[in-house]
């Protein structure tokens, strides 16, 4: 509650904003961003228009369809991390609850840094000049290439090489956790706000589906070994989505 007060008091829409100048207007508008969402809607329609329409739309496009395919995808690494990953520790490699607790919070360290660094190095490409797509792209694939390191933990011994790996796998999903700059940078402005709702939509089925899945496999096969696998596999099929189904990034007109 206390954060939507300050929200409304210090977030504004940029045409609204009260110290912007019209240079800084049109830059942010050179940049891609929207700076007139309000204009142009029929404040008199006397009813509510049905969301329907716009949401067959946005499923039918092949980009943000990719879009939200990936963000299931990575979902899923985060929540075998937030759900699996102590269990996996003290279960399959050994350690304590109290050692497990310790050690399951290097990976989201890891994961809070990689965060950062993927939105410095996508914002850098942008000033060197590289595309929209080659800036969100890069950051992206690269992040998922070195999450799906964690299947070499089914090869490792070491209790302390398998943390390093997965440090490493969670660095990746952080730094490839750009999804929602994509989704600003594509939405359609008649419906961005749809379009956000259903890019969570499916990342929530993946918070949803993951630990069912997870639990299944650890049942069924008696190791962690298909586990690490299946969430492997997620990673490999978000670069997937982003080469092959994603394209050029650019914004949708409706």
């Amino acid at each position: 509650i206390a954060m939507s007060f300050i929200w409304l008091k210090t977030i504004y829409e940029p045409k609204k904003h009260p110290r912007i100048n019209a240079a800084e207007l049109a830059y942010i508008e050179e940049g891609g961003a929207l700076v007139s969402m309000d204009e142009g809607k029929n404040t008199e329609k006397k009813e509510k228009e049905s969301q329907w329409p716009y949401i067959k739309q946005l499923l039918r496009s092949r980009m943000l369809l990719g879009v939200y395919i990936a963000q299931y995808c990575i979902t899923t690494l985060t929540y075998f991390f937030l759900t699996w990953f102590p269990v996996y520790l003290v279960q399959a490699r050994g350690m304590s609850i109290l050692e497990a607790g310790f050690v399951a919070s290097l990976p989201a360290i890891c994961g809070f840094l990689g965060g950062l660094l993927g939105g410095v190095v996508s914002d850098f490409l942008l000033k060197k000049g590289c595309s929209i797509t080659v800036a969100r792209k890069t950051p992206i694939i690269l992040g998922m290439l070195m999450s799906c390191s964690m299947i070499v933990c089914n090869y490792a011994d070491s209790s302390w090489l398998v943390v390093s790996i997965m440090s490493l796998a969670f660095f990746g999903k952080g730094f490839g956790a750009l999804g929602w700059a994509v989704v600003s940078d594509t939405s359609p402005k008649e419906c961005a706000g749809l379009s956000g709702g259903i890019f969570n939509t499916f990342g929530n089925i993946a918070s949803i589906t993951t630990p069912i899945i997870i639990g299944y496999i650890v049942n069924a096969t008696g190791s962690f070994n298909g586990a690490l696998v299946f969430v492997g596999a997620n990673a490999i099929a978000a670069v997937l989505s982003y080469l092959f189904l994603v394209g050029p990034i650019k914004r949708i007109e409706l």
